[in-house]
């Protein structure tokens, strides 16, 4: 029975005009905000970046040799640079906010006189928190009632052994909860006492407040920049000292060489990964997955292995019965959850009038016998609701199907006594009221307490041949009851006494269904390299069963394909790898599947809704968690959760996060080709007889249209075609592996081609070479752009041809305009000297289009892919070979162990 704490009376509860008071005076209950980093905090962090140093010591050299025109083109440039990453910045840091705020916990409060969930946020002091298994402590409260309560506080004290809790205890300790913790069992009612900052964990978050840590890949573009930095100052030192022996002016060289180092390496990409990365964390709420922890967004790209727990997930979530067995016949239920619409069939027709008599019987006795309700779709809502035992609401719900209505069964059965379930009877009888004044008995229970001589007056045949479609059910992964029915001439006393001499009505048997979209899914995972595994406590057979109708087991599949957790436990598997189905696991050994693959080199994807799911959900890589009807411990432990419970939507969230890396990879190739093809125009110019090929204000100028707004266009192109159905990229792999390094000389070297070319044939003509240069070099840029896209003329991303368009024209004005033409020191183009420059652009587009349609290496179980190891070395490869068995089991379909 529920505690209660002495002189205490069950808490009704504040209006909502109390409550609104209250969080007006005491504030939302959330952990000190961080103090928000002022602008120009923002931009010394900017400009404290080594390259933008160098650009600020460019400014003073210019200044100093009288070079007005690359002074002021310099300062634009770390302008520029500057305010594009502060934007950035913030731009993420709002909406990793936003993703904050989508993911908040909530809270069950007693307010008005009834219970309501609100935000975590919004409860205040004086609010009654209702707490059950699974919940996460809003606030610091005081007990009022408690039932069984125990309570994990490990987030505040670090010890990992759960403390029981009492309402009205002596020790203080024990009669309150604290914000943060989780409670384990029970239930219990709680005033709360202290909120936000003045909580526990309020007062640890204000002395801790870790810096955010740079995901593995801004870590790996980081370590690129540097490595970039080092080879691009050498080669402008080289082109210092050439230019030095050419007789030129240190100054100009000193300037040039420093411009040509800054243009040639992308100083801001760490802030438009950072970007691209809370930009696709936001494509991603859109599609349902709110993602809790920004560097999920690019791991979730390489995941190579989906763990899957059963009921909710890869199933409804809901009781259905599916087949019903009478002493006359077989008879299938067709229809989804509890929803009282579906056909009952015998062997695919309408039952016979003595097939239909037996079904009526049997399913009037489940729907009397029965304390379940059925609730309509709220308003606007399509789905039917349990109230109740979902196992009763299904036998209701299969009672409607076949015509029946449960209300008008109880108004002309009148319920007079019963024998409430127990898990020691394993069940339940019922006694009615007949027409004509008989009574009438009703019983149902597991088919061991049903199917025995002293409860049923039936043949020893007829109770063999049940129990053995009982087996034959439960090994097809149905829970299985069994009815009975009886006459009476009067109530018994007590109700108990009615248990014999029955009648067998049949059996029915019940299942969760897989979700409709369950085995499409996994098949898109194979598909994608990524290897599904089912993990779960639930029983061998029903967890068979479920694996065969998804997909993941073959029909034929041995015993040795379910492995169970004493399996696991005795040591029997030794490598957990090469199972595809676990059963009756708990939650510890949950840990051990998903940390052996981890050890095995996998990015593992754990999904998961219950409070013993928590512990595996935070060991995965990216831990998932259902979010409509998971718990707050799953929901708190997860990396992603998904808003509407479906896994396909975690494909999609796959998709997202390889579309981010494939953008960030094309961006590099496109900025660093056009880097290349700068440093390789200033080193081999002079070879032609150019002797200052390019000046610093030019190469910057280029630099900045280019790196400017095309290079972030780049970072919202849609997802490529194919991109699940290749597998995925190991984690540490380069970011230039799979040939990006290559790709990027030969894409530069196109380019520089391109760009000399009509330079060298302006200056036989005597035209203004070195603006056709300028033009030519830019334009090629451009070219290659459009040309890297996958969906040339797609609209998803009309931001980019945009940004072209816009930085064209800005091309232009530099030839054009007077101001700009006096700063870059360039000439008009006539129309013959444009068409050079527009020859360069078409090579560059054709080169890119090139290397954009050359195959992607695509690694079987003989190539390494890089990095960590990869399904196809652990025994299963992309693709098909994905679900090829191991040859110790036998044949199966789909990812068998």
């Amino acid at each position: 029975m529920p505690t209660a704490a002495p002189g205490h009376r069950t808490p009704a509860g504040l209006t909502s005009a109390e409550a609104d008071r209250l969080l007006a005076e005491h504030g939302p209950n959330e952990a000190p905000a961080g103090k928000r980093v002022p602008l120009r905090a923002r931009i010394a962090v900017q400009l404290r970046d080594p390259l933008i140093t160098v650009l600020l010591a460019a400014v003073l050299l210019t200044v100093a040799i009288g070079d007005r025109p690359d002074a002021v083109v310099i300062a634009l440039v770390v302008v520029v640079n500057t305010t594009v990453g502060v934007v950035q910045e913030v731009r993420a840091e709002n909406a990793v906010t936003g993703l904050t705020a989508l993911s908040a916990p909530v809270a069950r409060v007693l307010r008005d006189g009834g219970r309501h969930q609100v935000p975590a946020a919004a409860v205040v002091p004086h609010d009654v928190l209702v707490l059950g298994e699974g919940d996460i402590v809003a606030a610091d409260a005081r007990l009022t009632e408690a039932a069984g309560l125990l309570v994990d506080e490990s987030a505040l004290t670090g010890e990992a052994v759960p403390v029981g809790k009492a309402a009205g205890s002596p020790d203080p300790t024990e009669g309150e909860v604290s914000a943060g913790t989780v409670v384990l069992r029970g239930r219990a009612l709680a005033v709360v006492t202290a909120t936000g900052a003045d909580s526990a964990i309020g007062r640890i978050a204000a002395l801790l407040r870790p810096r955010p840590e740079p995901t593995p890949l801004q870590r790996r573009l980081a370590e690129l920049g540097r490595t970039l930095a080092v080879v691009a100052l050498l080669l402008c030192s080289a082109v210092f000292v050439l230019g030095l022996l050419r007789g030129q002016p240190p100054g100009v060289m000193g300037v040039t060489a420093i411009g040509l180092a800054v243009a040639a390496v992308p100083e801001s990409l760490p802030a438009v990964v950072t970007l691209a990365l809370a930009l696709g964390a936001r494509r991603m709420a859109l599609r349902h997955a709110i993602v809790r922890r920004l560097p999920a967004v690019e791991t979730l790209g390489s995941v190579t292995v989906l763990a899957t727990d059963k009921t909710g997930t890869l199933t409804e979530g809901r009781m259905v019965v599916e087949r019903l067995r009478t002493p006359g016949c077989a008879a299938t239920v067709d229809g989804t959850g509890y929803e009282p619409s579906g056909r009952v069939l015998v062997d695919g027709r309408p039952p016979d009038p003595q097939e239909t008599e037996e079904i009526r019987d049997l399913l009037t006795a489940a729907a009397l016998c029965n304390d379940a309700a059925l609730r309509p779709p709220a308003r606007g809502g399509t789905r039917w609701t349990a109230l109740g035992d979902p196992t009763e609401a299904a036998l209701l719900a299969a009672a409607a199907k076949a015509g029946l209505d449960h209300a008008d069964l109880a108004a002309s059965l009148p319920r007079v006594a019963e024998v409430p379930f127990d898990s020691v009877r394993k069940r339940m009888a019922t006694v009615h009221l007949a027409p004509g004044g008989d009574v009438l008995v009703l019983l149902k229970g597991a088919p061991e307490a049903v199917l025995l001589p002293e409860v049923l007056n039936e043949p020893e045949a007829a109770l063999d041949e049940a129990r053995r479609a009982t087996a034959r059910l439960a090994a097809d992964g149905y829970r299985v009851l069994a009815l009975a029915r009886g006459t009476r001439g009067r109530v018994p006393v007590p109700p108990s006494d009615a248990e014999h001499g029955l009648r067998l009505l049949g059996l029915a048997a019940i299942a969760d269904p897989p979700e409709p979209a369950a085995a499409p899914t996994l098949a898109a995972c194979r598909r994608a390299g990524i290897v599904p595994v089912l993990i779960t406590g639930d029983h061998p057979a029903t967890a068979r069963a479920l694996a065969v109708r998804v997909g993941l087991l073959d029909p034929d599949a041995g015993p040795a394909a379910v492995v169970t957790g004493p399996d696991v436990a005795s040591g029997a598997v030794p490598d957990l790898t090469r199972p595809r189905v676990f059963a009756r696991t708990d939650p510890g050994q949950k840990l051990d599947i998903v940390q052996s693959w981890r050890d095995h080199g996998a990015v593992t994807a754990m999904t998961g809704d219950g409070v013993n799911d928590g512990p595996a959900l935070r060991r995965a890589d990216i831990g998932v968690a259902m979010g409509r009807r998971g718990t707050e411990v799953a929901r708190q432990a997860a990396d992603l959760v998904l808003t509407d419970d479906e896994l396909g939507t975690l494909v999609d969230a796959v998709e997202e996060g390889r579309r981010v890396y494939d953008n960030i990879r094309r961006f590099l190739l496109y900025g660093l080709a056009g880097g290349a093809a700068e440093i390789l125009v200033m080193l081999t110019g002079p070879l032609f007889g150019l002797v200052l090929p390019l000046r610093a204000g030019q190469i910057l100028w280029i630099n900045l249209l280019t790196h400017g707004l095309t290079g972030v266009a780049t970072g919202a192109e849609p997802v490529s075609p194919g991109t699940m159905s290749r597998p995925p990229l190991p984690p540490d792999q380069h970011v230039l592996g799979e040939g990006l390094r290559c790709r990027v000389l030969l894409l530069g070297a196109v380019l520089t081609a391109a760009s000399l070319g009509p330079a060298l044939w302006a200056r036989d003509e005597g035209g203004p070479w070195q603006s056709v240069l300028f033009t030519a070099l830019l334009a090629a840029q451009l070219g290659v752009v459009l040309g890297l896209r996958d969906r040339l003329l797609t609209r998803a991303n009309p931001f980019l041809p945009a940004s072209v368009l816009l930085s064209a024209l800005l091309g232009a004005a530099a030839l054009y305009l007077p101001f700009l033409r006096s700063v870059l020191e360039t000439e008009p183009l006539s129309g013959s000297d444009l068409a050079g420059p527009v020859v360069a652009g078409l090579v560059g587009f054709a080169a890119a289009r090139t290397q954009r349609a050359s195959p992607r290496r695509r690694t079987g179980p003989d190539g390494p892919r890089g990095g960590r190891t990869s399904p196809a070395s652990m025994g299963e490869g992309p693709g098909e070979a994905a679900v090829r068995p191991p040859d110790d089991v036998g044949p199966t379909s789909a990812e068998e162990s």
